[in-house]
């Protein structure tokens, strides 16, 4: 068996060479390009201490660490300072709770949400006689600065026509607050927090402390859509002493899990199922299984958190661990288009590498007819000389063609129609000196040969 020619190993090994680059191109990508491995810390942003979002804070640190993700819990003082850190990509907070109304796409667009998690109602708790109607000169904590808390409370006065100038607004944190309420330091405070904050349930059956409800709830709804109506039953937070001993109507507001857009894929399905596990339970306010929800209220949601409330956490974060299902997920997201492209091309492949190969062949074999004319429409008599030399011209080029075994005969016949076509040259020649002169040829036998 002959060997291969040179030509056809070049050709293989640049054809080799070409699908090394491609796969490694596409190695590199997945290895590389936009942060293919999650991170293994994280930094949330929750609430002061005493709050829910500080205890779901310390949850999702738990959680997550059975996931080898560790998450570093900021306390803050509330929603609008988390909101802050998480605008400010220099402050290493990628994660956080947020209420309702705070923000919107338009004025937070590199923060996406993974769903409402929660509800939190507003508590305005009074000691003995006080009362949102008697607040002149009472000193009432609504929270530090930085705390939505503060901004409802400020917004409600005002709806009411409380002049704040005429009561002691105090920024204390829920803990301190309560403590100060309970000790008669001061006369009433306001929190956002879930019913299953420690301070609340702490405040709701403490003696001489008085819960205040909102009888026209439905009102600031109306007005503020953000804002949701709660009722807290007859009896919830002590049957025995029937604590409240009334319905209780109370304004809430939902709060989500809000990421930074560009937190790692793989996280966000993390931090979803965590939630699933943290926030899924019931409440008094709500039925088990109602968060977390596939609520953007004022932010998107994220692309992962859209399919995870549409199918649940995709196949490969259920049974691989983080960092190969990341890898999994961004390969597959790589070659499945590659696939749609390339399985088709595979069919279609062959017959274009055969359309090439005999393009090669006949392109010669028109060269071959136009001399083939040429030379007949010279008439007899010698052959011009540049016919000789294309006719050379071409038999280096036929000889130095390579093509597959599979049309090695096509190759042959083309070869031999050139050499009939130079025989012929060298007839026309004339002949020497006491040479007989031949017959004239027949320009057709060539041509008539040619494959069709």
């Amino acid at each position: 068996m002959a060997s291969a020619s040179p030509a056809r190993v070049r050709r293989r090994l640049v054809v080799g060479l070409f699908v090394l680059a491609l796969l490694g191109a596409v190695v590199w990508l997945t290895l590389t390009v936009g942060n293919p491995f999650p991170p293994r810390t994280i930094t949330m942003a929750t609430g002061p201490p005493g709050s829910s979002f500080r205890a779901f804070g310390d949850r999702y640190r738990e959680v997550l660490r059975r996931k080898g993700i560790e998450v570093r819990v900021i306390p803050t003082k509330g929603g609008v300072e988390n909101l802050t850190r998480l605008r400010d990509p220099r402050s290493g907070v990628s994660v956080a709770f947020v209420e309702s109304g705070l923000t919107s796409r338009e004025t937070s667009p590199d923060l996406v949400s993974l769903g409402a998690v929660s509800v939190e109602p507003l508590w305005w708790f009074f000691r003995g006689g006080t009362s949102p109607r008697s607040l002149v000169g009472k000193r009432v904590s609504i929270e530090p600065e930085g705390s939505v808390t503060r901004v409802l409370a400020r917004r409600l006065l005002a709806l009411n026509a409380v002049d704040e100038s005429s009561l002691q607004l105090l920024g204390l944190p829920p803990e301190q607050a309560a403590d100060a309420l309970r000790r008669g330091e001061i006369d009433g405070l306001v929190m956002l927090t879930s019913l299953g904050s420690p301070v609340v349930r702490r405040l709701l059956v403490a003696d001489g402390i008085r819960l205040e409800g909102y009888p026209r709830a439905d009102a600031y709804v109306a007005l503020f859509p953000s804002l949701t109506k709660v009722v807290l039953p007859t009896g919830v937070a002590d049957l025995a002493r029937n604590i409240p001993p009334n319905d209780v109507p109370l304004l809430a507001v939902e709060a989500s899990l809000v990421v930074r857009r560009n937190l790692h894929p793989a996280l966000h399905y993390l931090l979803l199922d965590a939630a699933s596990e943290i926030h899924g339970g019931p409440e008094i306010f709500y039925q088990a299984g109602r968060f977390p929800a596939g609520e953007g209220v004022n932010l998107p949601l994220s692309s992962q958190a859209r399919q995870f409330y549409q199918s649940g956490l995709p196949f490969v974060y259920r049974e691989l661990p983080l960092w190969l299902a990341g890898l999994t997920e961004r390969l597959l997201i790589l070659l499945i288009p590659l696939l749609v492209v390339v399985l088709p091309a595979l069919r279609f492949l062959p017959g274009l590498y055969q359309y090439m190969i005999e393009h090669r062949i006949y392109s010669l074999y028109g060269q071959l007819k136009l001399l083939e004319e040429e030379l007949e429409e010279a008439g007899p008599g010698p052959a011009p000389a540049h016919i000789a030399a294309a006719l050379d011209d071409l038999a280096k080029r036929a000889n130095h063609l390579s093509v597959p075994l599979l049309y090695a005969q096509r190759l042959f016949i083309l070869k031999s129609h050139i050499a009939l076509a130079q025989e012929e040259v060298e007839k026309r020649r004339g002949p020497g000196p006491g040479a007989v002169p031949a017959s004239a040829p027949d320009h057709h036998s060539t041509l008539s040969s040619v494959p069709g």
